[in-house]
């Protein structure tokens, strides 16, 4: 199994984002993972639609944008406007997900759905087939730098099997207090990317760090 790291800007210097965003260019990171959140649907608010933007015509990766938003289909248009490649949306959120699904691939951008850390996996077997990854959440969404829920490697040994069962091609992404105590131990249960932004841009060499956590 092919492991990637997805370094998350919410974690970076905003005040340097431009040469944050350079830096992850320079490594091997797959993507560059960017938070949407509005302050309703998690206890937080991120950066919207001009950051993403910016983050567009500055990354050499793909974007995966993480809509931590209420009603997120009234916004899928406006992200997939900008060019990016992955849209995730939470399956909380949706009124109807098999819709706003379609919608993102109608847009020819990866669709992706996540799960709060409380939200059962069997709630995905109806629509994975639909589904381009699967976002499991490994900590309360709307802050960086929390602990990681040891309950993720169960959720991720039951997503596994699901998509085996269903035959689906949805890759497992995990993301929320993601080290080098539990990067290993994730990819052993079936993970294919990680979501890291304390990790990595926390650190003093983060090419070098994104390069450690793809050899644990």
């Amino acid at each position: 199994m092919v492991r990637h790291v997805s370094p998350s800007i919410l974690a970076a210097d905003f005040g340097n984002l431009e040469r944050d965003i350079r830096l992850i260019n320079e490594s091997r990171a797959s993507w560059l993972h960017c938070d949407v959140m509005d302050g309703v649907f998690v206890p937080n608010i991120s950066f919207g639609v001009p950051v993403v933007q910016m983050a567009c015509k500055i990354s050499l990766k793909p974007l995966d944008v993480h809509l931590m938003i209420i009603e997120p289909e009234k916004y899928i248009d406006r992200f997939c406007d900008l060019g990016i490649d992955i849209l995730t949306i939470h399956i909380e959120a949706c009124r109807n997900i098999q819709s706003a699904l379609n919608q993102i691939r109608n847009r020819g951008v990866k669709a992706g759905v996540t799960l709060k850390p409380g939200t059962p996996v069997e709630t995905l077997k109806d629509i994975l087939a639909e589904v381009d990854l699967v976002l499991i959440m490994s900590v309360e969404p709307g802050f960086g730098g929390q602990q990681f829920i040891d309950n993720t490697y169960r959720k991720v040994n039951e997503l596994r099997a699901l998509i085996n069962n269903t035959n689906s091609r949805a890759m497992i992404q995990v993301d929320g207090g993601i080290d080098f105590t539990n990067a290993l131990k994730l990819y052993k249960n079936g993970v294919d990317i990680l979501i890291t932004g304390t990790t990595v841009f926390k650190s003093e060499n983060p090419v070098e760090t994104i390069e450690k956590l793809l050899n644990v």
